[in-house]
């Protein structure tokens, strides 16, 4: 009973009505008794009392047994755990991701787009402990979910990103500074940004290098990901015929990449296929452990069905009882 509650506690007073329903009963009984006059009791004395003298009060008792029954049901009895001490390991992540044209190439299954979504919707998936966002960019870049531990909203929001739905190009710089931005309020002890691309940055107004220096000012991590197999990769192209295919050359500024990492206490990585990239989630994975300790209490439990179900059981025995076995019993 120490981990009861009940979320609609007033009912409880409607545990009062037993008082005047046990005083009615008691009432009822002296008014319905019958009375006569003899000479002598010595013509009873030994005989048996009948056994439903003994059951006369039963009927009453489960009557009152099924108003406690349902006054406890309406006033929602809850089961909750006690407080406990417990460590979790949680950081504060947004993924950047490039969106750009040139991540529909196939050197990764089916492309490099759809495989970077898919590993990294494995990774969110896989620390439920979290607050994870997601950047996407181009030519430009746009917060596609801000910081949430409602991993069900990322995911749906990260299924949802493809390539052309904002103006091609490759602004790292901007999609680094708006990754930043999403994370600089943060008071988490670990902040991280994992961003990906396959290409050389050619637009934005704000340079992969000024971007980092926002992100040291901030504390906050950074691990790049080049995307992209070496040398070349093949890529479709819409043609009047329908889609061809043309291998292109594979150009990422791992210099800049390896720059921005090295500067804010992150690491860099090359992944050049559907393995290799989700082995690289895994390794940071691993890197970006934080135990906090913080102090958890359950959601509470409606636990009225089974005190329900008794009342209405209670309900049934004592029609069967009145109709049958007791049915000249009040």
């Amino acid at each position: 009973m120490d981990n009861i509650i009940f979320a609609n506690k007033e009912y409880l007073w409607l545990l009062l009505l037993l008082i005047p329903a046990i005083a009615w009963y008691v009432w009822r009984l002296k008014k319905n008794a019958a009375s006569m006059n003899i000479s002598s009791l010595s013509a009873f004395k030994n005989s048996p009392t009948p056994w439903k003298y003994y059951l006369r009060h039963f009927l009453f008792g489960l009557r009152l047994l099924v108003l406690s029954g349902l006054i406890i049901v309406l006033a929602r009895p809850q089961s909750t755990d006690k407080w406990e001490d417990r460590k979790i390991e949680g950081v504060d992540i947004v993924m950047a991701l490039d969106v750009s044209g040139s991540m529909l190439a196939e050197d990764f299954k089916p492309n490099r787009i759809e495989a970077s979504k898919e590993i990294g919707m494995e990774f969110v998936s896989s620390r439920p402990d979290d607050r994870m966002g997601l950047v996407v960019f181009a030519g430009e870049s746009y917060t596609q979910c801000p910081l949430t531990i409602d991993h069900a909203v990322l995911l749906n929001l990260f299924s949802e990103v493809k390539s052309g739905i904002i103006e091609d190009g490759t602004a790292i710089g901007m999609g680094l500074a708006t990754a930043v931005n999403r994370l600089k309020d943060s008071e988490a002890v670990s902040k991280v940004i994992i961003l990906l691309t396959d290409g050389v940055n050619n637009m934005g107004n704000i340079s992969p290098v000024a971007a980092s220096e926002f992100a040291v000012e901030y504390g906050i991590r950074v691990y790049t990901v080049g995307v992209g197999k070496n040398g070349m990769a093949p890529y479709p192209f819409q043609t009047a015929f329908g889609i061809h295919y043309q291998n292109v050359e594979v150009k990422i500024d791992e210099e800049v990449l390896q720059q921005i990492a090295q500067s804010t206490g992150g690491k860099y990585f090359r992944a050049t296929d559907n393995q290799s990239l989700r082995d690289i989630y895994a390794e940071i994975d691993g890197l970006e452990k934080t135990q906090l300790e913080v102090r958890m209490y359950s959601q509470p439990k409606e636990e009225f069905a089974l005190i329900m179900l008794i009342a209405l059981g209670l309900i049934l025995f004592e029609q069967i009882l009145r109709l049958t076995i007791l049915k000249n019993t009040f």
